[in-house]
């Protein structure tokens, strides 16, 4: 610049000066700004000259990227709905398209999964086009899948106008959305010209398609396209000005023939993006449906100036399984909330003839079409007419709709274009009515006009209308378009061949449309419809052949698939739901045992998907073979919670289950199989599938034979398996040996929490070798070992973990012949554990001796809140010495001292201990013969403790002196909530103790006098007692020589006085 005299040597001093680059770049200007138009053309000329690609990023390339900017956030700005987008800010990250997303239809998809996926994680959606960790590369080929009506546009539309804004992923320019709507349009495209025909304001494609900036190409509705990918045989095009068919011009785009540099991103449904080969694709992300609570907000959304009709609509939806799981999706949530709150303020002026409450899939679209057909619809309606015009002009434009729905199902075709109305005579002034307006959308660009339903399953009902108005009346094969077909006469025989087409299809995509052809038979539908799309009861005309058409399909081999359920939904639709009512009530009373027939198989596959008896379990105990399980595994795969147990399942039924478990669709959580027929060959067909599943948490294998064998392999699955969390073996004779493997296992599984190995008969030895895993393992929370002969030695080993392990919350050692050695090792291990909770050694051997022992580590562990000595040999020193410790204890909440050989003098220890114990809220000395003394102790305990609420002192030769003594207790009392007096022998006189007590306390809830000689008189006393008690809601009276009409006389006394009380007499 001072060669060419613009600056003075002073001047260029002055610029040298300024600290950073962008501000001697000011300076410059500044400079060259305050010596007129000369010096500002100069400067330009001399950049032009001297660097071109400057001054081409100057002149050309920034604002060609404003432009775009300004372009982007006008257009998506305007575009973008309101409403809860948050859900869209986080995209499920999934490794594939799953076997059902392949091969079934949306609605199916939904219905299977309970709207649920199996994928743990997921990634933000500033984040969606970023490596994953440090080491990774972006993708360059990312697909978004969602169903019908998810918000997969709506997401593009989000992304695009967040990014323009300037608050995400800023490291890209260019970010160019397309819709296959609009490529749709196009014969031939090149890369370039697809780059120029929708943003005219890039004049340098150039730039783009040479990599020299970054680009987002995005490619929104894969499913809308007219023509299918194939990746086979693509003709490989490497030149970016070369036109080619648009489908060829995608593979190679795809493949990384063109704008290889730039990232790409597709948006589909499921089945259509199977289209795209696994392995040229990066990143698969998914969009989940609505949570409870984005339910609840999207409809309060929706009815905003009526928050009471929104709550209306949500609790309807919310009582109908199927439905609240179909409304995860917002486009269908739309359609069914409107269908609803049009239901609801209907009914009210309407007789119950007329209205009935909208359950199935048809109803809920019937009462959409009744709305947008009457002038109901929100938007007041653009024209007014009068009703039989009204009608006629519907009629009219619902045929002709329903043609263009009707044959664009069958191929597959999803957007119309005028060429499209033209063909299928619709005269394109109809289309500006307000009818059409609420069933088509209409979009508008530049070049072309498109036109689509606003949700799939609309086009899917008016295909449904049309296909059944025209079968009334048509000769030849209506799925012909041309009409050259067989003659076919009839409606039914139309009916029938829909339903074999549906049966038939392998992409599945018919399924919807004839269950809403089977729900126009239905009588609801038929009233709802009359007088505008149906005629008045027409459907008696068919309805019974049809059903039994249906029932016929069902009627096959153990064969039972996503058709078979199908039909089913056809069944529901047409309202004949007899043979699910029968199976389904057979669930209930858990009597399915006997009555599966081919028939009822295809009712319980269908059930399982809809019926609330299987939403916390699915219980197929006791009632399924080798051959129904088969027919059974598609619907199996997406259970929850299953049990099977007591089937006589052999080896072979694992076979099956371990390919169930193993497929990628796979949503059981938790799997019961006790009580069957499993060997160690099953076993490891089931090890096998833990190595691949990704949704098992909990596996039941109790009273197996699975052996040490079986043992091995589990154990082998376990150390690759990362999660399964709770694990039980009881009774399965897996042994010394298995318990060995089963330890080798827990020093590399970090997940297992629950692992249940009682009876077993793993010894000392097996015991010591879990406990050798212990002192590493530190993920499991629950160990039961009961009746194992684990003896002293084993306890000693498990003693010994117990001081380095501080994870294990809960060990079981019940009935393992623990003599005072054993326990003094425990307890010596709980004086510095700090981790143990709960710690069962009933039914073992610990004499008086060991009392003391356990006293030492009351005193000293604050952690342990449950321990369970019940049914050893303490006798009255060992329960003093647990008693005094229990003075100072302030963790112990729970502590069962039964079958003792306890006596009044420990009895009164323990009722010392609880006037200032203030932790324990259970004690059990059930089967010690306290007598009247000790209850006369406990009960004054009582008068002062509040914090004891179980009290368990059944068989304790409690007579009426200690019942009365008790009773004073209640009157004072506020925290006893269950007392359990069964077999003393208080009589009429503790009776009526009792009963005045009751009249006073409000804090029990369960009281049991069974078997206490209380005879009619002391029974009247607690029946009449019960009038002023408010708090009781449990009294068992049984066993105390009432006599039967007694009995009934004392039973109705006690619900007349106190309804809320269950009473056995």
């Amino acid at each position: 610049l001072r060669r060419l005299d613009l600056l003075t040597a002073e001047e260029a001093g002055q610029v040298q000066e300024a600290s950073s680059l962008p501000e001697q770049v000011k300076a410059v200007v500044d400079v060259l700004a305050g010596k007129g138009s000369y010096a500002s053309q100069s400067l330009q000329t001399f950049i032009e000259t001297t660097n071109s690609q400057l001054y081409l990023h100057i002149t050309v390339y920034e604002p060609m990227v404003q432009k775009h900017l300004e372009s982007l956030q006008s257009y998506y700005g305007n575009g973008l709905e309101t409403g809860p987008l948050q859900r869209l800010t986080n995209l499920l990250l999934v490794e594939g398209l799953t076997d059902i997303q392949q091969k079934e239809h949306d609605f199916l998809q939904i219905e299977a999964t309970k709207g649920l996926r199996n994928v743990s994680k997921s990634i933000p959606l500033e984040k969606l086009f970023l490596p994953l960790s440090k080491v990774s590369i972006p993708p360059r080929i990312s697909v978004t899948i969602g169903v019908a009506g998810i918000g997969k546009s709506t997401l593009v539309k989000l992304f695009v106008y967040t990014w323009a804004k300037g608050e995400i992923n800023r490291d890209i320019i260019f970010v160019l959305p397309f819709t296959f709507r609009e490529l749709n349009t196009y014969e031939k495209l090149s890369a370039e010209r697809l780059i120029c025909s929708a943003f005219p304001h890039i004049t340098e494609p150039n730039c783009i398609s040479a990599g020299a900036a970054r680009t987002l190409l995005i490619l929104d509705g894969l499913d809308e396209f007219k023509t299918p990918l194939d990746f086979s045989n693509t003709v490989v095009c490497t030149d970016p000005k070369k036109e080619i068919q648009v489908d060829n011009l995608i593979t190679n785009i795809i493949r990384g023939n063109l704008l290889q540099d730039a990232s790409v991103w597709v948006t589909s449904r499921p089945t259509a993006a199977r289209q795209i080969p696994g392995g040229l694709v990066d990143r698969m992300t998914e969009i989940r449906g609505f949570r409870a609570a984005e339910m609840k907000d999207f409809l309060d959304q929706m009815f905003l100036d009526n928050r009471d009709l929104s709550n209306q609509v949500l609790h309807h939806i919310r009582a109908n399984r199927s439905l609240h799981v179909m409304c995860t999706v917002p486009g269908f949530c739309w359609i069914s909330g409107s269908s609803i709150a049009y239901y609801l303020k209907n009914s009210t002026d309407q007789s119950q003839e007329t209205t009935v409450v909208p359950r199935t899939l048809s109803e809920i679209y019937s009462y959409y079409f009744k709305m947008a057909l009457s002038s109901d619809w929100p938007e007041k309606p653009r024209e007014t007419l009068r009703i039989e015009q009204a009608v006629n002009n519907s009629k009219k434009i619902v045929g002709s709709l329903g043609r263009l729905a009707f044959y664009g199902l069958l191929k597959k075709k999803y957007v119309f274009y005028e060429q499209d109305m033209k063909a299928y005579g619709i005269d394109l002034s109809l289309l500006q009515s307000s009818l059409c307006s609420r069933l088509l959308i209409k979009e508008e660009m530049q070049s072309f006009t498109a036109y689509y339903f606003s949700h799939l399953t609309i086009q899917e009902f008016l295909a449904a209308i049309y296909y059944y108005t025209a079968a009334k009346r048509a000769i030849f094969d209506l799925f012909t378009e041309s009409g050259m077909s067989w003659p076919k006469l009839g409606f039914l025989n139309h009916f029938k061949s829909a339903v074999q087409r549906s049966l038939q299809a392998e992409d599945r995509q018919l399924d919807i449309f004839v269950r809403f052809l089977s729900g126009l038979l239905s009588p609801q539908v038929n009233k709802l419809l009359s007088g505008w799309l149906l005629l008045k009861d027409e459907h008696n005309s068919f309805r019974s052949q049809a059903i039994s058409f249906l029932q016929g399909c069902l009627n096959t081999d153990y064969v039972i698939s996503s058709r078979t359920v199908n039909t089913m939904h056809c069944l529901h639709e047409i309202q004949h739901m007899e043979i699910a009512k029968t199976v389904e009530e057979a669930m209930k009373n858990e009597s399915l045992a006997g009555m599966l027939t081919p028939v009822n198989c295809s009712a319980l596959a269908y059930l399982l998907q809809v019926s609330d008896v299987c939403t916390e379990e699915t219980n197929l105990s006791n009632c399924l073979t080798y051959n129904v399980c088969k027919s059974l595994l598609s619907q199996l795969l997406f259970c929850h919670n299953l049990r099977l147990d007591n089937n006589q399942f052999k080896d072979n039924v694992m076979e099956l289950l371990g390919s169930v478990l193993s497929v990628k669709d796979c949503q059981i959580q938790k799997l019961s199989l006790a009580e069957n027929q499993i060997s160690n060959k099953g076993a490891k067909a089931l090890a096998r599938s833990l190595m691949v599943n990704r949704s098992l948490t909990a596996l039941d294998l109790r009273s197996n034979s699975i052996g040490p064998t079986g043992a091995k392999a589990l154990a082998d699955a376990l150390k690759k398996n990362q999660v399964l969390l709770s694990l039980n073996l009881q009774h399965n004779i897996i042994k010394e040996d298995g318990a060995t493997f089963l330890a080798e296992a827990l020093l590399n599984n970090h997940r297992l929490t629950t692992l249940h190995l009682q009876k077993n008969a793993i010894g000392a030895h097996g015991a010591r070798k879990i406990a050798e895993a212990l002192k590493q393992n530190c993920s499991l929370r629950e160990l039961t070992l009961s009746s194992n002969s684990v003896g002293d030695n084993g306890s000693v080993a498990l003693a010994e973990a117990l001081k380095m392990n501080h994870s294990l919350q809960s060990l079981d050692l019940q009935s393992n012949s623990i003599s005072s050695a054993g326990v003094t090792a425990l307890t010596a291990a709980l004086c510095s554990n700090k981790g143990l909770i709960n710690l069962n050694l009933r039914e073992n051997s610990i004499s008086k001796e060991g009392g003391p022992a356990i006293a030492r580590a009351l005193r000293t562990n604050s952690t342990l809140r449950k321990l369970d000595l019940a049914a050893n040999l303490l006798y009255d020193e060992g329960g003093k010495a647990i008693a005094l410790a229990m003075k100072e204890n302030r963790a112990l909440t729970s502590l069962h001292l039964q079958w003792n050989f306890i006596q009044a003098k420990a009895a009164t220890a323990l009722a010392q201990a609880l006037q200032s114990n203030s932790s324990l809220a259970s004690l059990d000395l059930q089967e010690n013969a306290i007598g009247d003394e000790g209850m006369a102790a406990l009960s004054a305990a009582l008068k002062v403790n509040t914090t004891l609420a179980d009290l368990h002192l059944q068989v304790a030769s409690v007579g009426a002196a200690g019942a009365q003594a008790l009773a004073e207790a209640l009157m004072v009392n506020k925290s006893l909530q269950i007392l359990d007096l069964r077999g003393n022998s208080i009589g009429v006189a503790g009776a009526k103790a009792m009963a005045n007590a009751l009249k006073v306390n409000r804090s029990l809830r369960r009281l049991n006098l069974q078997e206490n000689s209380l005879g009619m008189d002391g029974a009247i006393c607690i029946a009449t007692a019960l009038k002023g008690n408010h708090g009781l809601t449990y009294v068992n009276l049984q066993g105390n020589h009432i006599g039967q009409s007694g009995a009934k006389m004392i039973s109705d006394a006690i619900r007349t006085n106190s309804p809320d009380c269950v009473v056995d007499v």
